[in-house]
């Protein structure tokens, strides 16, 4: 009599933790290394790794450097970042980490805080969308200045963000199902 109960009680805890659990911890934040394997230098191709990349709330971004070597700034507007204006920095990243949590909306602005790296392309406008962004609505970057030309990315298509969680619910749920039938 126990082995059935025990079989319905983890269907229906395999259920409930499929549900409530695993989505919210996936779908949570992903983190981007800027640079991708060649990391925040000078020889990087920024905007050929911003290309596609989509920032949503909660992510973080992680800038691969000696704290020793260089600083990271966050700057104000567009145009400060087209122009390196670096002197009056909303906030400079200077710790071992060099991480940032993107934590609203709206686009972000990243430079290295050494004015010639950032005259050699080393700066990163970030367009962070909501965790629950339509889909199906065009993501349209802000232009630069026109005295300024910078490179600036082709318009990304977001990804489905319920996608891998859909993936761990389903495996959960299969686990789930399996022990209950081989009678654990």
């Amino acid at each position: 009599m126990g082995a059935p109960l025990f079989r319905v009680l983890a269907a229906v805890f395999v259920v409930v933790f499929a549900v409530s659990g695993p989505g919210n911890l996936v779908s949570g934040q992903t983190h981007h290394v800027v640079g991708g394997e060649e990391g925040w230098s000078s020889g990087s191709n920024i905007s050929s790794w911003l290309s596609g990349r989509v920032f949503r709330v909660g992510d973080k971004l992680w800038f691969s450097l000696p704290a020793s070597e260089d600083t990271i700034v966050e700057l104000q507007s567009l145009e400060e970042l087209a122009s390196c204006d670096l002197r009056n920095p909303i906030k400079m990243y200077a710790d071992a980490s060099n991480h940032v949590v993107l934590d609203k909306e709206g686009t972000r602005y990243f430079s290295s805080g050494n004015l010639e790296n950032c005259k050699n392309g080393m700066k990163l406008p970030v367009s962070v969308q909501n965790r629950h962004h339509d889909d199906d609505e065009p993501y349209e970057p802000e232009p630069f200045p026109p005295e300024k030309p910078y490179p600036y990315p082709p318009p990304i298509t977001p990804y489905p963000a319920g996608a891998t969680s859909l993936n761990v619910i389903s495996a959960v749920v299969f686990a789930g199902l399996y022990l209950s039938c081989i009678g654990m």
